[in-house]
């Protein structure tokens, strides 16, 4: 069986745990857990929406091929999502719809980087810019990768990152809050601490702690990002791995594209991508269903990915949509992921010629 996904360990994950334990200091904010380190990209989205000052009537732009978490964050304070369509090269948030989906109760905009490829943020921060909005990006599967020489995530105002264990750099469950504006520095670390101001006080700041604010219990534990550690660590060499693997599956597959076959995916000049995901586009949802079914018989895993926020059952019930979803829809109907982990080069031989065999006939899959 070649799975979708195996997670990667350095070597020194057990050794920095041990170090953790050998502290005496297993719960948050350990020497391993300094940053705005969070338990999930979900809690870290939790705080910017937070901080963000969202509620009751304000709405937040961004796109509805994400994952569930980029809008519940936005809901849970009572503000509505607005699903604008992706770009059909990237799949990225169409910086072209957003002004349109703009209107007196917009608060925010959230650009996800899809598959580590950069929005286009220069056109994103100068629509945020005219219209006095904040901008979060949803790097959940960016770290690594940059536009135009700057990182994903330290562009916006704030940003989220993840750790899950089908990132390149994993904690089996972690994230992280990025701040870039000073503004909201203070604040997120008492929102961080439960909605104390206990920083503060182990800072001699202040003669003890109490409660100041709302906040939750945001922190991973120290094994957790101990975890974590040793992954950060090797981080360029992950990196430098994975995109070994996606170009050699770029090139694989360069013919099934010339022919019109499928679509391989697209990385503007200006972006400087991860490798975090291959996803191939297929002619049609049949034809994508074909292909995972086949792969699925000969032990192969290959995946679609998101059902469209704007469709689900409580998208449509909370949220509002601008414009067509013309490029979403066919994203979700026609994108298939094929596997993509580190030790996966020894079984990549076996996936490429099952594809090609699959497309690669006069009839497709």
């Amino acid at each position: 069986m070649i799975p979708f996904n195996k997670p990667y360990v350095t070597g020194n994950e057990l050794t920095y745990i041990a170090q953790a334990h050998a502290n005496g200091h297993l719960a948050g904010n350990g020497q391993f857990s300094k940053a705005f380190l969070t338990h999930s990209c979900t809690a870290a989205l939790e705080m910017a929406a937070i901080l963000s000052g969202v509620g009751v009537g304000d709405e937040v732009i961004m796109p509805s091929y994400t994952f569930v978490s980029t809008a519940n964050a936005f809901v849970l304070r009572g503000a509505t999502p607005v699903f604008v369509d992706i770009r059909p090269d990237t799949l990225n948030l169409d910086e072209t719809q957003i002004e349109a989906a703009i209107t007196p109760r917009t608060r925010a905009i959230v650009p996800v980087h899809y598959a580590g490829v950069g929005c286009d943020m220069d056109r994103i921060m100068e629509i945020a810019g005219r219209h006095d909005l904040l901008v979060i990006e949803d790097a959940a599967q960016g770290l690594i990768a940059d536009y135009r020489g700057r990182p994903l995530g330290s562009i916006g105002h704030m940003a989220t990152l993840s750790f899950h264990e089908t990132k390149n750099i994993i904690s089996g469950e972690g994230g992280a809050l990025l701040i870039n504006d000073p503004r909201f520095v203070e604040r997120a670390e008492i929102i961080w601490e439960k909605g104390t101001n206990r920083g503060q006080f182990f800072r001699g700041q202040v003669d003890k702690y109490t409660w100041v604010d709302i906040g939750s219990s945001y922190l991973p534990g120290e094994i957790v990002a101990a975890f974590l550690w040793a992954q950060l660590e090797q981080a360029d060499a992950i990196t430098a791995r994975h995109l070994d693997l996606w170009a050699t599956y770029h090139d694989a597959f360069a013919d099934l594209d010339h022919a019109g076959k499928v679509r391989r995916p697209i990385v503007p000049s200006e972006c400087r991508h991860n490798g975090h995901l291959y996803g191939l586009v297929l002619p049609s949802l049949a034809s994508r269903t074909a292909l995972i079914d086949r792969l699925k018989a000969r032990d192969i895993q290959a995946v679609f990915h998101y059902v469209p926020l704007h469709s689900s059952p409580y998208g449509r019930s909370i949220g509002r949509t601008v414009g067509e979803m013309t490029h979403t829809v066919e994203a979700s109907e026609r994108l298939v992921r094929l596997p993509m982990w580190l030790g996966l080069e020894d079984h990549m031989d076996a996936v490429i010629a099952e594809v090609l065999a699959a497309i690669g006939s006069a009839d497709g899959p």
